[in-house]
C-alpha cells in the first residue's frame, strides 16, 4: 500500500501539471462515469494530501477525493513537469538530512533499483514520458501518440492539454462537496508534512498516552497520525527501540514525541527521495547501494529469520492489526 510520502509525492505532479489547467475528465472503465461528468470541463484548482488521501478541488466547488488503498496507482504521461518543489540547487530532488544521509552525493545520473525505479528525476523542461506513481514511482516506455490509448481498468482519466493521468484500482475515489472534504479530513490524525507543529505534535501525544492500544497498532490507525504504513511502522519502532505490543498509555512523554519526529524526519525524506529510507549515515556508495536495493535501505522490514543489524538476533516475523510486522526481539524488548 502506498504510505504518505508516496501520496504526497503523486499531490506535487497535480499541484505542477493540473493546478490552474481546464480538464476533460472520463472513466474508460465505465465505473466513474457520473462522477467524471461533474467534474469533466472544470479547472483544477488545488491538491492537497492528508497521510494516505489525495483530495483535487475543481473551480466549481466540487472535489475529487482519491484513497490508492493496496493496488491503486497513477499513470502519468505527456509532456511532464517533475515537481520543481522537491529539487535542490544543482537540479535534482533531494535534501540532505539531519543524520547525515547526503540526498544530493554522487553521480548525477539517474539511480535505478532492482525494480527499475528511478529514485531522483532530472528536473528542467516538460519531457514526454509515462511515469508511474504507486507505492514506487516507474518511468516506463515513451507513448507513441498522445494520449495514449487507456491500459486496463482505468476508473478516471484526467486529460489536459498536455499531461494525461490514469488512475487504476483505487480503494476509494469520489465526488465531494467541501463540507464533505471537511468532514473526511476532520477524522484524520496529523500529518507532520502538511503541519509539523508543537500543537500537532501535541494532539498526537495526547491520543497515544490515552489508548492501551499496542503502539504497534496506533501507528497504523490513520486517526491517531496520518500516513504510517507497514513499512514506516516497522522501522520506527525498531529505531526508537520499541516493542510493538507495549500499550500507547504506558509510554513516556519524551518516547512518544521522539517517535512523532522521528515520523516527520523519515517522512521528509521520503517525499524528496521517492524511497522510505530508514537508514541514516548512508553516504556514497552506501546510500547508492541503498537507492538501488530496498534490502539496504531498511533496519528489520522484510528481514524475517535474517540476522539484526544491530544484534545478530534473527527477526521475527507476525501479524498485526492485519499486516505483517517485522522487530528484533532482542533490540526492541
Amino acid at each position: 500500500m502506498p504510505e504518505g510520502h508516496s501520496v504526497h509525492r503523486i499531490t506535487r505532479q497535480f499541484q505542477r501539471n493540473f493546478v490552474g489547467h481546464r480538464v476533460t475528465v472520463s472513466s474508460p472503465q465505465g465505473r466513474f462515469v457520473t462522477g467524471a461528468q461533474q467534474l469533466s470541463g472544470h479547472t483544477v484548482t488545488d491538491a492537497r494530501a492528508v497521510g494516505k488521501q489525495m483530495f483535487l478541488e475543481f473551480d466549481h466547488g466540487l472535489w475529487l477525493r482519491i484513497h490508492l488503498g493496496m493496488y491503486g496507482a497513477w499513470d502519468f504521461s505527456g509532456e511532464i513537469q517533475m515537481d520543481a518543489t522537491m529539487a535542490s540547487a544543482n537540479g535534482r530532488m533531494g535534501q540532505t538530512n539531519q543524520h547525515g544521509t547526503d540526498l544530493d552525493a554522487g553521480d548525477p545520473a539517474p539511480t535505478f533499483d532492482a525494480a527499475g525505479e528511478n529514485s531522483i528525476f532530472s528536473i528542467g523542461a516538460p519531457r514526454r514520458t509515462r511515469v508511474r506513481m504507486s507505492e514506487q514511482e516507474k518511468q516506463i516506455d515513451l507513448a507513441e501518440t498522445f494520449p495514449p490509448e487507456p491500459v486496463g481498468q482505468v476508473r478516471v482519466r484526467l486529460l489536459s492539454d498536455t499531461v494525461c493521468a490514469d488512475l487504476r484500482g483505487p480503494t476509494a475515489c469520489e465526488v465531494l462537496d467541501p463540507a464533505q472534504v471537511d468532514a473526511v479530513i476532520a477524522k484524520l490524525g496529523p500529518d507532520p508534512e502538511l503541519d509539523n507543529t508543537p500543537e500537532a505534535e501535541a494532539r498526537f501525544v495526547a491520543v497515544v498516552q490515552k489508548k492501551p492500544t499496542p503502539i504497534g497498532r496506533l501507528l497504523m490507525d490513520q486517526t491517531v497520525v496520518s500516513g504510517i504504513g507497514n513499512v514506516y511502522r516497522a522501522e520506527m519502532l525498531f529505531r526508537a527501540g520499541l516493542n510493538p505490543h507495549v500499550p500507547g498509555k504506558s509510554l513516556r512523554e519524551t518516547t512518544v514525541r521522539a517517535l512523532w519526529q522521528d515520523w516527520a524526519h523519515l517522512l521528509h525524506i521520503g517525499v524528496a527521495t521517492g524511497q522510505m529510507m530508514t537508514m541514516d549515515k548512508l553516504e556514497g556508495d552506501e546510500y547508492r547501494l541503498a537507492l538501488k536495493n530496498r534490502a539496504d535501505r531498511h533496519w528489520v522490514y522484510k528481514r524475517e529469520g535474517l540476522p539484526c543489524r544491530v544484534c545478530g538476533t534473527h527477526i521475527v516475523l507476525e501479524e498485526m492489526a492485519a499486516r505483517k510486522l517485522y522487530w528484533c526481539p532482542r533490540c526492541q524488548a
